[in-house]
């Protein structure tokens, strides 16, 4: 079983999180960011991994400093729940609809961060959350879990819609690139035989 550990302390946020990536999409989540918590509980069920997040920020001056935290410390524990990367099948990707909403994600475990963001939302806010930070998360994800990620929302007028296909999306994409290709276990997923 790939299962970790990780937290994260600052001055601004205190963080610490547990993941599975052999669960069954089981996920606890305490953020005091409830529509934060929901698409992490989308990426989570549509992912099959399991997650016990933790997170206490300075909400008190806005949410930035926590959904970027939660975004590093996600992407370190998926990095060391990886490790060598030996039989993963590395890549993944989905399209997710969500009636008029339609987004793509697509995941590559290279060694290499790399995120191209290409989501413009119809308003700033969603209830209290500030969508503007969505992009914050998948900029801390990425770079912490050394992932090139590609996310595109292709249509949409609805904010809400348009972040839950994301979320969605991501969770699939993770899926597919964090499993195990049973005819290359032993072998890590790269030409250079190292990522």
């Amino acid at each position: 079983m790939r299962k970790i550990s990780e937290s994260r302390k600052t001055k601004e946020t205190d963080i610490s999180l547990s993941l599975n990536l052999d669960g069954s999409g089981i996920s606890n989540l305490k953020a005091n960011l409830p529509f934060l918590e929901h698409m992490l509980d989308q990426t989570t069920r549509y992912s099959s991994i399991d997650l016990d997040l933790d997170a206490k920020g300075d909400l008190e001056i806005d949410a930035h400093h926590t959904v970027e935290d939660i975004g590093i410390t996600l992407g370190s524990a998926f990095d060391k729940a990886l490790g060598d990367k030996k039989g993963i099948q590395r890549f993944g990707y989905a399209y997710i609809p969500l009636d008029e909403s339609l987004s793509r994600v697509v995941v590559d475990f290279s060694g290499r961060p790399g995120l191209t963001y290409n989501v413009t939302y119809p308003r700033a806010r969603v209830g209290e959350f500030d969508v503007e930070l969505l992009s914050e998360f998948f900029h801390g994800f990425t770079n912490h879990a050394k992932a090139t990620i590609h996310i595109d929302n292709i249509r949409g007028k609805n904010a809400h819609h348009i972040a839950e296909t994301i979320f969605k999306a991501f969770g699939r994409a993770l899926k597919m690139a964090v499993s195990l290709d049973a005819k290359n276990i032993d072998k890590i997923p790269s030409t250079k035989e190292f990522l």
